[in-house]
């Protein structure tokens, strides 16, 4: 009889624990490996592959915008500290769990990303990951990089990811 009611018990506890959550299906929750990536040529060489792999590994597009809301975007010379500080704030919340400025962690080591990056690409990778990841080269590459960790939209509002934009341009500058 305990069995049984220890069974009971384990069944509702895992019904329970797959029933929280969103049960509303996203357009973004059935995510493919073939989405992001394309299907390699069967003539290509395994040299052929190592040197395209090094020659995007060492790629930084200052050209490349992106995919998304932001077409354009001029910055000012100097460094905006308040609106730095709030980024900093943004960042913490919400990119840190990921995201480390100094060291790979589950996605790419952010410093420097001011010098490798375009504005508009920073802004449109976190405005738009998803349509970044699937459609942009550097975006696939580094989702590959991060052992397939694809980033999420945290639904950020413009002014915000410009105030995390600033928050990487003041890191930069000071190291």
């Amino acid at each position: 009889m305990k069995n049984v009611i220890k069974s009971a018990f384990l069944f509702i506890a895992l019904l329970i624990l797959s029933s929280c959550g969103n049960s509303e299906k996203k357009e973004n929750d059935n995510i493919r490996l073939d989405d992001y990536t394309e299907a390699p040529q069967k003539t290509e060489t395994k040299e052929n592959q190592t040197e395209k792999a090094e020659t995007a590994t060492s790629e930084n597009d200052l050209s490349n915008k992106g995919i998304g809301p932001i077409k354009n975007l001029e910055l000012a010379e100097g460094i905006d500290s308040d609106m730095a500080n709030s980024g900093a704030d943004v960042f913490k919340k919400l990119c840190s769990a990921c995201h480390k400025m100094d060291k790979k962690f589950v996605g790419p080591s952010l410093a420097g990303v001011t010098e490798r990056r375009s504005p508009e690409w920073i802004m449109n990778m976190i405005l738009n990951p998803t349509e970044m990841i699937k459609k942009d080269p550097i975006a696939k590459r580094l989702m590959i990089e991060s052992n397939m960790a694809v980033m999420a939209n945290q639904g950020l509002s413009e002014e915000e990811t410009r105030s995390i934009l600033e928050y990487f341009r003041q890191y930069d500058q000071q190291n």
